[in-house]
């Protein structure tokens, strides 16, 4: 069953349930109301009759009976009657008999002061009333026809409208149904224009303050994880192909003369270790197009935990002179930093120590001495990193440019690269909350400053 009809359905339910329950509670206390009313009345015309003949010495019987046979105030097929003390009739209008009693109703009409009860057709009432010299018993009865009447028009009307509803119900449920899951469909319409190709489309989220506004906030959240993972995974294609065929043309090349004549074993071992650089470099490349895929992925901040940014700065230090003794990187620390668990920040490991190593070495072969000073200081909880060489600097426009995946400037083109370190650096640093800023000083050398906030 679909959620249509179960909605309408529900609706269908609940609702023939409260009018049920409405139409019985108002059939209900009409009945009561009648019963009370009509009791009352019958309460009042035992009394005033009562005074009549007890209280009042002028009338007797006789005249009572020529009373009550034109008061306009009785009730329909009215009976009363009085008791004396001995329960002998003093006074009754029920010549036919009609009304059935016993000595067991007078004795608890003596008992209790007042009885409602039924006789046949006839509601009774009986009442205690007493005088200075005697307690005389009324019984006091008759038939509700207009109330009865009433009661019986009110429960056609009820009946009539009840099932007037209950046919009504169904398709104002339908309609209810349709109304409640028209921001469903508009989901459902939208998320069927989303493809692979439309990952920038997003739901709807109406309010934004429902439940199914929360639900299309989350689906959309859940887009824009997957729109980030398709364009990292189609970036490191790009990047992969892109940078892959220049290698990889250079190696079979090199194979391709090789095998065009016997060669000296010389000139074979030159051309094997020439292939073997280009594999090592090839191996660099790969290496730093997966951490660039790392850092964009939303995976990446899953594996962070407490880092301490100053061992993070030695480390990359030792692991950058181990590939080349020729580089020289000097580390200074500010002075006034005196507690030193305040250059603890959140973070991966590997990836900074990564993002470190490539903003070291981009430093040192850039310079004419292969030297990179860095200096790390703390202020306003944040651990600042400055890295500056003595290379040719960047020009202005080139500056907002250079974290760009495989741009290079036009002063680098002497120095072999690939144009990827600083772009991964950038990457890796804005996962971990950072902030990487290039200080260009033209013919100078270059400062790059790093900005990590310090976790307590």
């Amino acid at each position: 069953m679909k959620i249509r009809q179960k909605l309408t359905l529900q609706f269908f339910l609940m609702a023939s349930v409260i009018l049920l329950v409405f139409s019985l509670a108002v059939y209900v206390a009409s009945a009561t109301y009648r019963r009370d009313d009509f009791y009352q009345r019958l309460e009042s015309r035992a009394i005033s009759t009562a005074r009549l003949l007890i209280e009042v010495d002028e009338i007797d019987t006789d005249l009572l009976a020529k009373i009550e046979e034109d008061n306009p105030v009785s009730l329909p097929d009215e009976k009363i009657i009085i008791f004396n003390y001995k329960n002998e009739i003093l006074y009754s209008t029920d010549t036919r008999n009609v009304i059935i009693y016993d000595e067991e109703l007078l004795t608890r009409i003596r008992t209790s002061g007042m009885v409602r009860t039924k006789s046949g057709r006839y509601e009774l009432m009986g009442i205690l009333f007493p005088e200075e010299f005697n307690r005389f018993v009324v019984l006091s009865a008759a038939r509700d026809i207009y109330g009865y009447d009433k009661l019986k028009n009110l429960r056609t009307i009820l009946l009539l409208m009840t099932g007037i509803f209950l046919i009504l119900f169904y398709p104002a449920g339908w309609l209810f149904a349709a109304r409640s899951l028209s921001p469903i469909s508009k989901v459902v319409d939208r998320v069927e224009e989303i493809s692979i190709a439309s990952l920038d489309l997003r739901v709807d989220e109406g309010n934004g303050k429902d439940e199914l506004a929360h639900l299309a906030q989350t689906f959309n959240r859940m887009l824009d994880r997957l729109e980030t993972a398709f364009v990292v995974q189609k970036e490191f294609i790009s990047n992969a192909s892109h940078e892959l065929r220049t290698p990889l043309t250079a190696i079979t090349g090199q194979l391709e003369v090789l095998l065009m004549k016997n060669r000296p074993e010389e000139e074979y071992r030159e051309a094997t270790r020439a292939v073997l650089e280009d594999m090592r470099k090839l191996n660099m490349l790969l290496d730093r197009l997966l951490l660039m895929a790392h850092a964009s992925s939303e995976g990446a901040r899953e594996g962070f935990s407490e880092v301490r940014i100053d061992e993070i700065l030695w480390q990359s230090r030792e692991e950058l002179l181990k590939h080349d003794r020729t580089y020289s990187v000097t580390i200074a620390l500010d002075e006034n930093i005196s507690d030193i668990e305040c250059l603890t920040i959140h973070g991966d490991e590997q990836l900074l120590m990564s993002a470190v190593t490539n903003i070291m070495e981009n430093g040192c072969k850039y310079s004419p001495d292969k030297s990179v000073r860095v200096y790390l200081t703390h202020e306003d909880k944040k651990v600042i990193v400055s890295f500056t060489d003595n290379g040719p600097g960047i020009p202005e426009e080139e500056a907002a440019r250079i974290f760009e995946s495989f741009y290079r400037g036009r002063l680098t083109s002497g120095v072999r690269g690939h144009g990827i370190g600083l772009s991964l650096a950038k990457k890796i640093i804005d996962g971990h909350r950072g902030e990487i800023t290039v200080i260009p000083r033209n013919g100078e050398g270059t400062t790059i400053r790093v900005t990590f906030p310090a976790e307590p």
